[in-house]
Parts: structure tokens; C-alpha cells; sequence
């Protein structure tokens, strides 16, 4: 874990440096770098002793009386990355440090501050030593606390919307849960307003951009002020887990702002720890040096509002260790539920299988549905089949799978939104069956878990349903209609909320006797001659045009156009078709017979 440090501007802030009346001559710009330790020097060459992160106090008294021996030591100083520079009026300098002193710390932005009293220097870095060992420890408490609210939240496996709750609450700030799609799946606004939050949200989270630091994977984007991590495991991340930092730079949370602002302030101090953060939108970017505290106009140092923290570059490292936490707790409970969910899946699977080949008694079915909490008996049965209306979506490639495993999910969280209960499992490459146990009227049932399927997946999916039964014996009859239904539906553009048998109509009729050899020898009858001719002239296949001209309705001249020929062109290849099956196609009687030919050959061949 990083080591938490005080800032410049917090340092310039304590009792000890207020004492010497400090004004700051350069440097405003590095006023929020972290000061590793205080070290106290009088000769020119302690750049070469230090590591950086130093806070340097000196009186000047052993610095090089020319310019161009003081502008090396501010140089090498920033060179070697020292936090600040703080030296004491009165012995070396009397009004005010050299202007090359203040010129070349300017341009290197390093803060350079005098003290116009004399102060014990001793002081200071016992009270800055303090506060990073304070802060320090309060940084390790807060992290435990972290661990153990989220290592809690694990165990009980709590939900996506509690895990976001808790990490806003410990926070105080806005968390939000979204997907790779950039929805939002859960969010707190800790106590901000949801609309601000949330008002066009993808179109700013595409704006975020969070780069990791270092060798983690969370990421802190200044010009939005949110923190990014990822969410997932195994490799595959499935969402981004964000957190508001304040404008003001504080949080208003247990301890996590612990070192700054207590979670047992006096009333009112948390409000104004909070400061302008909480009154500017919430998508909006983190103050400037202009908005924050400390300063006059002359640079002098004023005192800053009581519990007023004054903010750094980055968020505290604690902020960042919650939100790994927090992600970490939600891919460790979707794992578990969908290990949870795959183990009842597969049961689930075993029942509806039985129903369907015979494989256990129905009384068995009953009996294992009922331990696992999942009444079939005394209650109306409607086997139902959903798919996705994208074709392309490959039965047994990995993006087909990751599909239907989604389905199945959604499928089931519908199940539990429509407050109704049943078997559910995927019945092929394509689609999940369920068996809805419908409790009170069947239609409304139906209405309420297709409405709760498809709420954001409006126009997707495929939803049928079979005729209602009302014994278990009778279920698979119904599983079977409703999967002939989904079959026979697919190429419905439109069509209802749920398909019936009663909505599919030629097609469905058709797809139910695609068995019957009856069907096969009928479409034999009326085109076995033009698909032998088409056989034979691959090249010139007369089929097509004889679809086209009886999807177009028999007019020609459309069915010419959509078949991008001619007229001679199309009524010369529809004269050929009428001497290879001997008939007229003039003939309404006749075009129907082929035309129903036609859709049952579409349904042989799948």
C-alpha cells in the first residue's frame, strides 16, 4: 500500500509554520505534492543526501552570496524532487528572499515560502512527522475497516446494489456500477441528487478516461474526477466500477476521511468539509487552485476554515483500495451466484429433459422440483421458449454460448421480477425453455414475465408460449408446442409480446406437420420438376424467380424489379417455369398450391 503524506499546503498550514507568519514567494503550482519528511539544512550541497519528497528549512545563512550559486541550489532541489522549500528570514535574508532565489523556483514549480518570524524548526518537524505517522495510521484503519465491511458483504452475498451502497456510504461519494456497454447496472449518489448523477451517462462515460497508474488496474481521470476500475475475473471483465471524488478534494465518509475530517465532527463540519463539492454538479470537474483555500492575494497564508481538508491531486490512496475492494466483492458474488445458478441450472435442465423424453416418472419430476422449491403440482402449466432474433449468433461458438448463458440468466431474473416460479433451462444451441408453475390467471402471467424479459431488450427476443395445461402429465405437450411456436415464428418481424400457436398461422401449421410425409410428398408433387430442372442448370435457377414473383403478389412488373431483370427478361423465365411443372400461373388456385409449397419446403429444410 502507498504511504499516505501530508501535502505542501497542509504542512504550510499547522500551528508550528503559522507561527512564523508564512508567505509563499513561488511555486503555487506544487503546492499539493506530498512531503515525504522534513529535513533542516545550511549547505549548499544537500541536494546530494536527498531522495525526494522533502520538505527543506533553512535560514540561508551557508547558501552562495551570487546569483548563479543560488540558482543551482533551487535547481538541484527540484532536480532531486524535493516537496518544498521554506526559509527563514533574518539572518541570511531580512525583507524577502533573493528575486533569483524566487525566479528560479517559480520556473521549476517548486513551492518556495518564507517565514517572516523566526520559528523553531524543531517544531515543525515534530508536528509534520506526527502527521504522517497519524495519517499513516489512519490509513491503515481505514483500510481494515475497508477489508471488513467488503469481506462481510462477501459472505452474504450481497447483492450489486448493497456492495455500491456501502462503498458510497464508506466513501461519501457517488459510485457507479456500469456495463462494458456503458449502462449503469447500480448506483448511490450519496446524497447527491440520482438525476444530476446519472443525466446523460453514457455520453460522459465515454469521456472518462482513466489510465492505471503503476502495476494496478485503477485509474484516475483529473479532468472528470471520477476513479475507474474494472470489474470482472478469470480475465474476462464485464463492467467498470466508478467513483466521484469531490470536487473539494475531501469525502464524507466513515474514515476516509479520517486524518482530515472525522466521521464524529461537530455538526457542521462535515458540510463544510465537503465545501463547493457538493454544490457542483456531480459531472463536473475538480476545483482549481483559484477555488481553494489558503492564500491572499499577497500570498500570505490565511487560516483555513475549521474541518476544512484542503485537497490534493489525486485521490487518497484509501479511496482507491475501496473501490478495488468493492470490485473485487461484486466479481466474487457473480461468480458464486453463477456457479449458485449453474448448479440449479443444470437440475433445472434434468427435470425439463425428463419431461420431454420420458427419461423419470412425472411423480419424480414433481417430487425433486418441489425440493428444490418449485410447486408443479395443482398449478397451471405453460411451457414457454425464448431465443434471440439474431440469426447470427452461431449455435456452439464461444459469443453463441456466452449468449445463451446470458439468456438463461435473463430468462430466470424474469422469472423472479414477474413474482412467478418454474423450470428453466437452455432446450438447444439457441433457445431457453421454461416451465412457468403460473399461479392465478394464465394471460397476465405471461404478459408480466415477457414484459419484465424484454425491458431492455425491446425487439430481441423471441418469446412463445404453449397451451396452458393442468397436469404434469400434460407439460411436455405444452413445452413441445411452444418450441414448434418459436420455430415457426422466427422470421415474424413484428407479431406479439408472446407468440401462441394461434399467431403463427400458415407457417405454423406447416412447421407442426414438417413430420408428416404426407407434407414432403406434396411439395414433391407441385415442384419436384423445376427443382430437377435447377439441379441440372445450377446456373439458371428457375426457383428464385418463381418466389419473388409469388412474394410480389403475382404482379410482374414488382416482381421484375425485385428480381432485377427485365420484364422480357422475367416473363420469358415465368413461361419456362410454366412448361416445366405444366401449369398456368395466371391461375389463382394454382399459385396458391405453389406458394404453400413453397413455405413447407422452407420448413423441411430448417
Amino acid at each position: 500500500m502507498t504511504a499516505v503524506f501530508p501535502t505542501v499546503r497542509e504542512v504550510i498550514a499547522l500551528d508550528p509554520v503559522r507561527i512564523g507568519a508564512p508567505r509563499l514567494v513561488a511555486g503555487e503550482s506544487g503546492l499539493d505534492r506530498p512531503v515525504r519528511w522534513v529535513h533542516s539544512a545550511e549547505v549548499p550541497d544537500i541536494a546530494t543526501l536527498l531522495r525526494g519528497g522533502e520538505l527543506v528549512l533553512t535560514t540561508g545563512i551557508g547558501l552562495p552570496a551570487d546569483d548563479a550559486g543560488v540558482r543551482a541550489f533551487v535547481n538541484d532541489l527540484a532536480e532531486v524532487g524535493v516537496s518544498g522549500l521554506i526559509v527563514e528570514l533574518g539572518r541570511r535574508y531580512t525583507a524577502s528572499v533573493p528575486r533569483v532565489m524566487a525566479a528560479a523556483a517559480q520556473k521549476a514549480g517548486l513551492p518556495l515560502v518564507e517565514l517572516r518570524r523566526p520559528t523553531p524548526f524543531v517544531q515543525i518537524t515534530e508536528a509534520v512527522h506526527a502527521l504522517i505517522v497519524d495519517a499513516q495510521l489512519a490509513e491503515l484503519r481505514a483500510t481494515e475497516q475497508i477489508h471488513q465491511r467488503f469481506t462481510e458483504l462477501s459472505v452474504d452475498g450481497a447483492e450489486p446494489a448493497e456492495v455500491v451502497h456501502q462503498a458510497a456510504q464508506l466513501a461519501g461519494c457517488p459510485v457507479v456500477l456500469e456495463n462494458l456497454a456503458r449502462q449503469v447496472l447500480a448506483y448511490d449518489a450519496a446524497g447527491d441528487r440520482a438525476e444530476m448523477l446519472l443525466d446523460g451517462w453514457e455520453q460522459h462515460s465515454r469521456r472518462i478516461k482513466a489510465q492505471p497508474s503503476g502495476s494496478g488496474r485503477t485509474g484516475y481521470d483529473p479532468d472528470t474526477g471520477w476513479l475507474v476500475t474494472p470489474v470482472g475475473a478469470r480475465g474476462q471483465d464485464w463492467g467498470r466500477l466508478l467513483l466521484r471524488w469531490p470536487a473539494s478534494g475531501t469525502a464524507r465518509g466513515f474514515a476516509i476521511s479520517g486524518d482530515r475530517a472525522p466521521a464524529d465532527t461537530a455538526p457542521g463540519a462535515a458540510e463544510r468539509a465537503a465545501g463547493a463539492g457538493k454544490a457542483r454538479h456531480p459531472q463536473a470537474g475538480p476545483a482549481t487552485a483559484a477555488d481553494r483555500p489558503g492564500l491572499d492575494r499577497d500570498g500570505a497564508w490565511e487560516e483555513p476554515d475549521a474541518g476544512l481538508a484542503a485537497p490534493s491531486a489525486t485521490p487518497p490512496t484509501r479511496l482507491t483500495i475501496l473501490l478495488e475492494r468493492a470490485a473485487s466483492t461484486l466479481a466474487l458474488g457473480r461468480l458464486i451466484r453463477r456457479d449458485a445458478e449453474g448448479l440449479e441450472r443444470q437440475l433445472h435442465g434434468t427435470l425439463l429433459s425428463a419431461l420431454l423424453d420420458h427419461s423419470l416418472p412425472v411423480s419424480e419430476v414433481a417430487l425433486r422440483a418441489a425440493a428444490l422449491g418449485i410447486q408443479l403440482e395443482r398449478r397451471r402449466l405453460v411451457g414457454v421458449v425464448v431465443r434471440h432474433r439474431d440469426e447470427s449468433l452461431a449455435a456452439g461458438t464461444e459469443a453463441g454460448q456466452a449468449a445463451l448463458r446470458d439468456l438463461a440468466d435473463a430468462v430466470s431474473q424474469a422469472l423472479r421480477e414477474a413474482k412467478q416460479t418454474g423450470l428453466t433451462s437452455a432446450v438447444d444451441d439457441r433457445a431457453v425453455g421454461a416451465l412457468l408453475a403460473v399461479r392465478g390467471e394464465e394471460e397476465p402471467a405471461l404478459e408480466s414475465f415477457a414484459a419484465a424479459l424484454r425491458r431492455g431488450r425491446a425487439g430481441t427476443l423471441l418469446i412463445a408460449a404453449g397451451s396452458g395445461v393442468d397436469s404434469l402429465r400434460e407439460a411436455r405437450r405444452s413445452l413441445v408446442e411452444a418450441r414448434q411456436v418459436a420455430e415457426a415464428a422466427r422470421h415474424d418481424p413484428a407479431g406479439p409480446d408472446v407468440h401462441r400457436l394461434p399467431n403463427v398461422g400458415l407457417p405454423g401449421l406447416l412447421h407442426l406437420l414438417r413430420d408428416e410425409p404426407r407434407l414432403q410428398t406434396f411439395v414433391e408433387r407441385q415442384l419436384g420438376a423445376l427443382l430437377a430442372y435447377d439441379a441440372e442448370h445450377p446456373r439458371d435457377a428457375l426457383l428464385p424467380t418463381l418466389r419473388v414473383f409469388l412474394e410480389q403478389g403475382r404482379n410482374k412488373s414488382i416482381a421484375a424489379s425485385a428480381a432485377h431483370l427485365s420484364r422480357p427478361a422475367f416473363y420469358e423465365r415465368l413461361a419456362r417455369i410454366e412448361r416445366i411443372l405444366g401449369v398456368d400461373l395466371d391461375s389463382v388456385q394454382v399459385c396458391l398450391s405453389l406458394h404453400v409449397a413453397l413455405l413447407a419446403r422452407d420448413v423441411l429444410r430448417g
